[in-house]
């Protein structure tokens, strides 16, 4: 097992949840199947068995911008936030600045 997976989405504009799925859906090898809400990412982050890229590493860490679905007070970015802070397999990693 891979200590981390990095997914930069630094320089996409993630306005939505469904920018988001859209945006980890690749890297993070999400199945059809994947159900595009919050519960289902949970199982995907912490419960395991949804994702083989996912499973095949210790941590996921996903880098964004504090931007658009994470701009302070979006109420879908805020629930995304705590469940990457909630997660033991997960980690979020918020940049003031888009990647260059």
């Amino acid at each position: 097992m891979s200590s981390e997976l990095v997914v930069d989405l630094r320089t996409l504009p993630l306005v939505t949840l469904d920018d988001f799925w859209d945006a980890v859906s690749g890297p993070c090898g999400l199945p059809d199947w994947f159900g595009r809400n919050l519960d289902a990412w949970w199982d995907t982050i912490e419960g395991r068995g949804v994702s083989d890229t996912v499973d095949a590493h210790e941590l996921l860490v996903v880098r964004a911008t504090a931007a658009g679905l994470f701009t302070p007070g979006d109420p879908d970015g805020a629930r995304l936030s705590v469940m990457f802070a909630e997660a033991s397999h997960a980690r979020l990693d918020l940049a003031a600045e888009p990647a260059s």
